[in-house]
């Protein structure tokens, strides 16, 4: 039997990191597409180089996904059985300040690769999954499902409410196989050192150690809704095994606050946090020190306070749905912090 060749933007990525290793281990060809940078940006996949098994199915082409010709130029000549969008100037903070750059990745960027499928003729051979995001949800009231509307508070969001409705107009008009999955929050050992939950893991387990550090925070009482990215990764794949195209809301329908998730951290790392004070003002102290913070710099210009999926559809038609706990999560992100 034939193996299936899947390309992955933004393979170097938490999730398309789990995501190659996934189809690798499904007997996948898999290719991903990396920027090119003068610094070593692979650290995420370099164990798949290293195991002889996985380095004879996995290849890296140089591209960006905005630059239209390297897409088009990959596409062309590989053409894929399954493209997976996960791509993307992903940090809610940072699309504040760098508005133009985000929406040219975020929603240009998928333009570009459902453009180079129809140019290459292949929308009958390939299937095309597109990462969205719970932030498309902003400000709508939750629980959030496939069929609540989406009110989008930052750049990011609104690049991949485009996204979003742009492979949903590809799907209707080009007969495309082509499906969005709009993923809660999820998380990992490999997660971005600038997003909240490393941000925390990372510097409690400092601070466990000795370090006389302190964290500085924004909205610590934002509601969220975290899941394990490896369990996400194999929704993704579900998505594209289906008969027809379609698109699924992918969460753990629990929902905690930032703080929750700081006092589960410091519990399993035997820090006692003592909270004083209200609003910016509040600080964790930990043998009376001032160990956390707020500062009002971390605050995004419009928030998102309250985050939480209704994964229903996944459940009956994936048969889908998340093997890890918050404390499953939380505990493989702390043994690998404190084991690097």
């Amino acid at each position: 039997m034939k193996k299936k060749l899947a390309l992955i933007f933004g393979i170097t990525g938490q999730d398309g990191s789990y995501l190659a290793k996934f189809l690798l281990n499904k007997n996948y060809i898999v290719h991903g597409v990396i920027r090119r940078s003068s610094s070593f940006n692979t650290s995420r996949i370099e164990d798949i180089y290293v195991d002889p098994h996985y380095s004879k199915n996995f290849f890296l082409h140089y591209g960006d996904l905005t630059d239209t010709l390297s897409i088009n130029q990959i596409i062309k000549k590989l053409k894929p059985d399954e493209i997976y969008n996960l791509a993307a100037q992903s940090h809610v903070a940072v699309s504040f300040q760098l508005p133009e750059y985000t929406a040219n990745v975020d929603a240009i960027g998928t333009l570009r690769i459902l453009e180079s499928i129809l140019r290459n003729d292949l929308q009958k051979k390939t299937k095309f999954y597109q990462a969205g995001t719970s932030e498309m949800f902003g400000a709508s009231k939750p629980p959030q499902n496939e069929l609540t509307p989406f009110y989008p508070r930052s750049p990011y969001a609104v690049s991949k409410l485009f996204s979003h409705w742009i492979t949903i107009n590809y799907r209707e008009a080009y007969d495309l196989f082509a499906c969005n999955g709009i993923l809660f929050n999820h998380e990992s050992p490999v997660r971005g050192n600038t997003f909240v939950t490393q941000k925390i893991i990372k510097s409690l387990c400092r601070i466990k150690k000795g370090s006389n550090e302190k964290l500085f925070l924004g909205n610590i009482y934002a509601k969220r809704d975290w899941g394990h990215a490896e369990d996400y990764c194999k929704a993704m794949w579900l998505m594209l095994q289906q008969k027809n195209p379609r698109d699924f809301v992918i969460a753990t329908g629990i929902q905690n606050t930032v703080k929750f998730f700081i006092e589960i951290v410091s519990k399993k790392l035997n820090i006692d946090i003592i909270w004083k004070g209200k609003g910016l003002k509040e600080k964790g102290y930990y043998n009376n020190k001032v160990i956390i913070a707020i500062d009002k710099k971390y605050f995004r210009p419009t928030e998102v306070e309250n985050l939480l999926g209704d994964y229903n559809n996944a459940k009956k038609y994936l048969k889908w749905q998340p093997r890890h706990s918050l404390e499953s999560l939380i505990d493989d992100m702390i043994s690998s912090e404190l084991n690097t």
